[in-house]
């Protein structure tokens, strides 16, 4: 299995598909290397599932941040609406997966992708944010000789933001010209709030708000046009990981999932993060650890399920070490990693590590500096809080997954596949 750095030298197939038997101490494993904890990502699962059914608003996470069949599946099984995903390789992959609804959060203007898909519309619904996308996607369709509509949501942006129709002006535009598509099927409309802030300061929470106010206000505006198809369901979808309480506060009041409003209306989260987590921009950003609105219940947070382990390889000069994981193991697009304890050579438990900071990273290196008087020597190995997930995974195509990642001995009993391309 030498394709897997996550396993340790000289395991075979046979040693892999043994580990949830034998379950081997971590310490037994080579760094650098990634680690997915078992109880928490359970863990957040539930908590997840419960927020999502107490807000009323379902969810459809967004499977770019794992890539992983496996934890497709137990977000499916803890209820998830489907997968939403992000470039038509991805839905390709989803949709081989048998993923029962596969949402393509991006435009699908590829005509090559869209001939692709002719056959299998019925699990996909896409975007669209211009008439020219619209034109794109009717020609390419009808060619094919199509034999069902492909849902398509009427993307709302913002200004400096990402994608998007610019004002509900545009987005009516967009939504008549899918409507008039003899190939499409007017599905409802999506947003992304993520892109308009990265904190969670009152003016970026202001922010947000207006905007899925005016994404409401699109919702409203075509169904009072009579755009919608009679008696379709409609889909509204919003929701990153930092904001989907304000999202559900928003448009949860519209969700009719029975149809009792006259329309089957469903609200999605597209929330992805939340799966594993983290030690840096989630955790300082997410809604449950600053309140969450009134459907968080008090100490209930997410739990951080992805960490880095890294020897250290180099002491040479006092306050600095060298570990072996750079850029190639660790993610460093949203904050660099994070040292929270080091397990001394030849001992079996981690202990804290205070005052510890990660200065730089280089391809397979992180330059670390500690206190001068801190007692971190050559072989020993440090633990790291990572952020960002969905730079995490891309890393690595297989997690070494253990019990969990804060027990005094670590046990690994699996290993998490990922498919990145």
């Amino acid at each position: 299995m030498e394709a897997y750095k996550a396993v340790p030298l000289g395991f075979g197939p046979a040693e892999v598909a043994d580990l949830p038997r034998t379950r081997p101490l971590l310490r037994d494993f080579p760094t650098p290397v990634v680690t997915l904890s078992k109880s928490a990502v359970a863990h957040n699962l539930a908590t997840m599932a419960d927020w999502c059914a107490e807000a009323g608003v379902a969810l459809a996470p967004h499977g770019k941040t794992t890539m992983s069949r496996e934890l497709w599946q137990r977000q499916l099984d803890a209820g998830a609406w489907g997968i939403t995903v992000a470039t038509p390789w991805q839905a390709s992959v989803a949709l081989g997966w048998g993923i029962p609804r596969v949402l393509l959060a991006n435009a699908l203007v590829q005509p090559a992708a869209l001939r692709a898909f002719a056959a299998d519309l019925d699990r996909l619904t896409v975007w669209a944010d211009s008439p020219r996308a619209v034109e794109i996607m009717t020609e390419t369709l009808t060619g094919a000789g199509a034999a069902g509509p492909l849902a398509v949501l009427v993307e709302l942006g913002a200004e400096g933001a990402r994608t998007g129709a610019r004002g509900l002006k545009a987005a009516l535009a967009v939504a008549a010209a899918v409507a008039a598509s003899p190939v499409l099927r007017l599905a409802g409309v999506a947003g992304y709030e993520g892109a308009l802030a990265h904190d969670a300061s009152p003016a970026s929470l202001a922010r947000v708000q207006a905007y899925l106010e005016e994404l409401l206000a699109l919702h409203d505006a075509i169904e009072a046009a009579g755009l919608y198809p009679p008696g379709a369901p409609v889909i509204l979808t919003a929701g990153g990981s930092a904001y989907f309480d304000q999202v559900a506060e928003v448009l949860a009041p519209r969700r009719s999932p029975a149809g009792g409003d006259g329309r089957e209306v469903e609200v999605l989260l597209r929330s992805g993060s939340y799966v594993t987590h983290d030690d840096g921009f989630y955790r300082s950003i997410t809604p449950l650890r600053r309140g969450g609105g009134h459907h968080n219940a008090a100490g209930r947070e997410f739990h951080a399920a992805i960490h880095g382990w890294a020897t250290v390889v180099s002491h040479p000069e006092p306050g600095l070490v060298l570990v072996d994981a750079g850029k190639r193991d660790l993610p460093y697009d949203e904050g660099l990693p994070i040292p929270l304890a080091v397990r001394p050579f030849g001992a079996t438990a981690a202990v804290p590590l205070e005052g510890a900071v990660v200065t730089a990273l280089n391809d397979q290196h992180a330059f670390v500096r500690v206190p001068e008087d801190a007692a971190v020597a050559v072989g020993d190995v440090i633990r790291f809080g990572l952020s960002h997930p969905c730079t995490t995974f891309d890393k690595w195509r297989a997690l070494a997954v253990v019990d969990d990642a804060l027990a005094p001995e670590p046990r690994v009993i699996g290993l998490v596949e990922t498919t990145f391309g």
